[in-house]
């Protein structure tokens, strides 16, 4: 891992989920795509709200794409959305095509962050990382659907990462599994993103849990206890009345 520290974001538009998972210091951000608003109804011109609203639940990041395919499209599309927030608080996120670079690449320039996401190929993470992005965004369910070995291509994208020195993470989406998620801990990417219900696997044990609700019973028991009135002493105890 090449940046300090590791970041968790979760995968999602919907606000309700969302809502059961922050705010939690264990989570960095939110990222988001067209696909995810689509599914929740969120029109494009809802986007800012949403993400001020993740923001006010305590996500530290948020990140939403860019629409369009041409170079001014997407810088436009940029400018309008980073407006509505403070440096830093948004990562947008950008396909990582041939325009797609040139974008990220002036946004960057800029001290825009950004994300390219789609990331199918060794070399589209160097490229990031040559661009200085914040991050790069290998799919590791759809490149597994697509025959790939997933798992070994995202450790081969870390391995250039690292070899650049740059600062730029992968940041790892499509991840349907606590297993996976774990596999990418051991490669040691810099990021992952995944879905709430996943979350909540992760973070909810329930080992952890009883082993909880025990220690909350025993503990109760001994406060009970200890309001119990002290056993008065026995008649003809020492210390009782009685001559000699």
């Amino acid at each position: 891992m090449t940046a300090s520290g590791f970041h968790l974001y979760l995968d999602s538009a919907d606000l309700d989920a969302l809502r059961g998972c922050l705010p939690h210091p264990v989570v960095h951000g939110v990222t988001t795509n067209p696909t995810l608003l689509r599914r929740a109804g969120v029109g494009r011109a809802a986007l800012p709200g949403l993400l001020e609203q993740l923001l006010r639940l305590g996500a530290r990041q948020v990140q939403a794409q860019v629409g369009g395919d041409q170079l001014d499209g997407m810088l436009a599309d940029a400018r309008a959305l980073v407006a509505h927030f403070d440096p830093g608080q948004l990562v947008v996120k950008i396909p990582a095509t041939r325009v797609g670079l040139r974008a990220g690449a002036e946004l960057g320039a800029r001290g825009v962050p950004v994300t390219y996401t789609a990331v199918y190929a060794l070399e589209q993470a160097q490229f990031a990382a040559m661009l200085g992005a914040a991050y790069a965004a290998p799919y590791l369910g759809r490149l597994q659907d697509a025959g790939i070995d997933g798992l070994d291509l995202v450790r081969r994208m870390q391995a250039v990462l690292d070899a650049s020195g740059a600062s730029t993470r992968l940041l790892v989406a499509s991840v349907r599994s606590r297993a996976a998620y774990l596999d990418l801990v051991r490669i040691g990417v810099g990021a992952i993103t995944i879905p709430p219900a996943l979350f909540a696997e992760l973070i909810d044990h329930a080992a952890t849990i009883e082993a909880e609700r025990v220690f909350l019973g025993d503990s109760q028991a001994l406060e009970d206890a200890r309001a119990q009135p002290a056993p008065a002493p026995a008649r003809g105890a020492v210390g009782g009345g009685g001559g000699g």
